[in-house]
């Protein structure tokens, strides 16, 4: 898959689909690994954010939870703001200077 084809929207699916297969826990681990294979074998090692990534599998479960929906499409239309202002969501749970760190960007298992 080209790099560019794997938006923003593919990472909010990657998530419910593994949320829904696996539970919250595994779908974490899941997302984290693939998403680290994936950048490397793209070679962008340096697109990869931890705490984004957890943080953006946590927020699609929290509103999986708020809207238990069997079609991603229906949960998109429940939750438009997971693909409308998914940083504002964020940004209200951590400080810039927090997700800027080195900490936050890169943990490699």
């Amino acid at each position: 898959m080209h790099p560019d084809l794997f938006t923003h929207e593919a990472h909010v699916r990657l998530a419910w689909i593994h949320i829904r297969n696996y539970g919250i826990d595994q779908a974490v681990i899941n997302v984290c690994r693939q998403l680290q294979q994936f950048v490397a074998a793209v070679d962008a090692e340096n697109k990869y954010h931890e705490t984004l990534t957890v943080a953006a599998v946590r927020t699609v479960y929290h509103f999986m939870l708020k809207y238990p929906v069997d079609q991603f499409e229906l949960f998109l239309a429940s939750a438009p703001i997971l693909i409308t202002d998914f940083r504002s969501l964020i940004q209200s749970h951590y400080l810039a200077q927090t997700l800027a760190s080195d900490t936050a960007q890169i943990y490699l298992r």
